[in-house]
């Protein structure tokens, strides 16, 4: 088999609603609808929640290494070495491996998936105009810088990071892409795997003048799920001290404003468009270099958010809007233009490209290849899915229904019909004509609470299991 490059494309927040081919009639993405087109889009990716209110730390340690949630490393700040990560088995298999952009999970995992790379942020969230960046050490040895400022939610004050020179007056959707295209453009002696992790569309939410003057707040719909305030307290930014610990949900103020949350969606999907924008840069210069045909290009998100629906602002819940991504996949042998509802997990993209590659599965990886679905009209296979967040909130979703389980609001389970609801408003939990769907769903949360460790011995779960007995 002829081994494919792989332009793995990854968004920072991007919920799976926005993207216009999909169904978002408001937002512009012309470039990804192209993607879509060309590709297979499944409309039902997801993450499995996390364990830390940093909830891309956990989801990307996922994607890179295939495991699952309560088999991380803590909450996801290292991927140890016995953990083949998604960039090591494609360099260890002969590709030539570049990270840019973002990187949240320990220098050592970065230099052991990458043998090149540049543009590298070893952090979290920063300014997007003014980004402390490293270039690649083969050695892996990283110094911190002298303090920079970081110029975001009122913290202008001096941080240490890991930093060879500050960039700035380069936004950083720009300046990742065009590090990718410089890589893109050299001679390629080998197959490439590049890793380009964007910075965007997580806040602060900045963008050139072009993106940002094309949206309107008289042009957005409000979500139908909007709510000024969440429905009940669970410990997440729902008092002034938890809003002070989660900081997304500083965001804005509460209770959340129509006006202000539409202006939100405005520079969302503005900072979508800036994407999409770079996104057609880097397959142009695909055709430019004859290099098209033999790519696999994936695009996804890391996590999804609220954005003023149930009344919160991140991602720290796992109502669909936190937990559901866009995932597109584009390439020689994948289906074409096909939309599929294929449950899938985003730790199942690392088995499903070595498959594309004809490379063996490390022993690592516990995520389930959903090849399958991009090359027929077979399912992936998983019928349903488990999310968790910290110690808070647990849930299961099958095709038709989901529970979600609260440790501080156990009177307000909930049970969604999302194929009736799937904006996830009615609460039929109490109702007695699903109470044995009820019971089923429980039983299938208890079932991923032992085949997922979901336990006290893993310190960094929370102790949920404590106050909930189902």
């Amino acid at each position: 088999m002829m081994k494919k490059n792989v332009l793995f494309i990854l968004a920072d927040d991007q919920r799976f609603d926005t993207i216009h081919a999909l169904g978002n009639k408001e937002i512009k993405t012309p470039n990804l609808d192209k993607l879509v087109e060309s590709g297979t889009a499944f409309t039902h990716a997801h993450i499995p929640g996390g364990t830390s209110g940093a909830v891309c730390m956990p989801s990307r340690a996922m994607l890179n290494s295939g495991k699952t949630l309560f088999h991380l490393y803590e909450e996801g700040q290292q991927i140890p070495k016995t953990d083949t990560t998604m960039g090591q088995c494609f360099k260890d298999n002969g590709y030539r491996t570049i990270g840019i952009g973002k990187w949240h999970n320990g220098t050592e995992s970065y230099t052991r998936s990458f043998s090149d790379g540049d543009s590298i942020f070893f952090g979290g969230m920063w300014d997007h105009w003014n980004v402390p960046v490293c270039q690649h050490h083969a050695d892996g040895i990283y110094q911190k810088t002298t303090k920079v400022t970081a110029n975001f939610m009122k913290a202008n004050h001096p941080m240490e990071v890991l930093c060879d020179k500050l960039s700035t007056g380069v936004h950083s959707t720009d300046l990742f892409t065009n590090t990718a295209i410089d890589f893109l453009n050299q001679k390629q002696e080998k197959p490439f795997f590049l890793y380009l992790s964007y910075l965007a569309p997580h806040d602060p939410r900045t963008m050139p003048d072009e993106f940002q003057n094309m949206y309107k707040p008289e042009d957005i719909t409000l979500p139908e799920n909007f709510m000024s305030r969440q429905e009940f307290p669970f410990g997440v930014g729902d008092t002034e001290e938890t809003r002070s610990q989660v900081r997304d949900e500083a965001l804005a103020k509460y209770p959340r404003e129509e006006a202000e949350v539409l202006q939100h969606i405005c520079d969302y999907y503005a900072m979508i468009s800036h994407i999409d924008y770079n996104v057609g840069k880097l397959v142009e210069t695909l055709k430019d270099t004859n290099q098209l045909e033999n790519t696999i290009i994936v695009f996804v998100a890391d996590n999804g958010l609220a954005i003023g629906r149930h009344g919160f602002m991140g991602k720290q819940n796992l109502y669909d809007h936190s937990v559901r991504v866009p995932l597109i996949v584009s390439g020689a042998g994948i289906e074409k233009n096909k939309k599929t509802d294929d449950y899938v997990y985003l730790l199942d993209i690392f088995p499903t490209l070595c498959e594309l590659n004809g490379l063996a599965v490390p022993n690592s990886v516990e995520g389930k290849s959903f090849m399958p679905a991009l090359t027929s009209e077979e399912s992936s296979g998983r019928e349903d899915l488990f999310f968790a967040y910290t110690g808070l909130a647990r849930s299961v979703k099958t095709k038709q229904f989901k529970l979600i389980e609260y440790k501080n609001a156990r009177e307000n389970s909930q049970l969604f019909d999302l194929k009736s609801d799937p904006n996830e408003l009615k609460n039929l939990f109490n109702e007695s004509a699903y109470q044995l769907v009820v019971a089923d769903l429980q039983q299938r949360l208890l079932s991923y609470k032992d085949t997922w460790e979901d336990n006290q011995s893993n310190p960094h779960t929370g102790d949920f299991w404590n106050h909930v007995t189902l």
